[in-house]
């Protein structure tokens, strides 16, 4: 299981502070779609190069023309970049092939997505590296969260690894290592407290326990 820290809610510079408390504690930086909306593929190269070390994703969550956003995603440094699992076959191959040619992983995001098994034995298939269920911010304002969707994917993949995201905290973690994901994803569990290297080096303290 790997540590995925997710930065939404940034600017290019409050990014590599945020990362500069927690690097020792995670696996993976996460550049979030707000901020790459706000700062463009600029963060990601900023982030790769400050943090060379760690594994940078891009959260693109591209809908189409697939490949060509993976070579882009690429070119400034992510090691993986995000497709949204409710695109075309054809831009989820496509971003499959594109990312394979150049050494790179794809993640599909199931959010919004209710045929759960269906799509993701789909997904499994076309060779994405990780499927990631995914409660989105709007849902976990009415307190829902992704924990059942995980054993749901479990169940039918064979070959991708698989991710979770939306709402982890702390006192939440225990029961998501009991699913045993291979990644997961946390933001405001960490990113809201002060000392957030203090829950950071808890949060990966308790994945490797797990």
């Amino acid at each position: 299981m790997k540590l995925q820290l997710a930065l939404d809610l940034v600017d290019i510079q409050g990014a590599i502070e945020v990362v500069k408390e927690v690097q020792n504690h995670i696996d993976i930086v996460e550049i979030g779609t707000p901020v790459v909306i706000n700062e463009g593929l600029h963060a990601v190269k900023a982030v790769k190069e400050a943090f060379p070390h760690l594994t940078v994703l891009a959260d693109l969550k591209i809908m189409d023309a697939a490949g060509y956003e993976v070579g882009q995603a690429s070119a400034a440094g992510a090691d993986i970049i995000t497709i949204l699992a409710a695109a075309e076959d054809e831009s989820i191959k496509g971003a499959v092939a594109e990312a394979k040619k150049l050494g790179k992983q794809v993640l599909a995001d199931m959010i919004a997505i209710k045929d759960l098994k269906g799509r993701a034995a789909q997904l499994d298939e076309f060779g994405v590296d990780y499927i990631c269920v995914h409660t989105g911010y709007d849902l976990q304002a009415v307190g829902k969260n992704s924990f059942e969707d995980l054993a749901t994917i479990k169940s039918v993949v064979k070959n991708s690894k698989t991710a979770v995201a939306g709402g982890i905290k702390l006192e939440t973690l225990p029961e998501v290592i009991k699913q045993n994901p291979d990644l997961i994803i946390v933001g405001g569990g960490i990113t809201s407290h002060d000392d957030k290297q203090a829950v950071a080096a808890k949060m990966q303290e308790l994945i490797k326990q797990g």
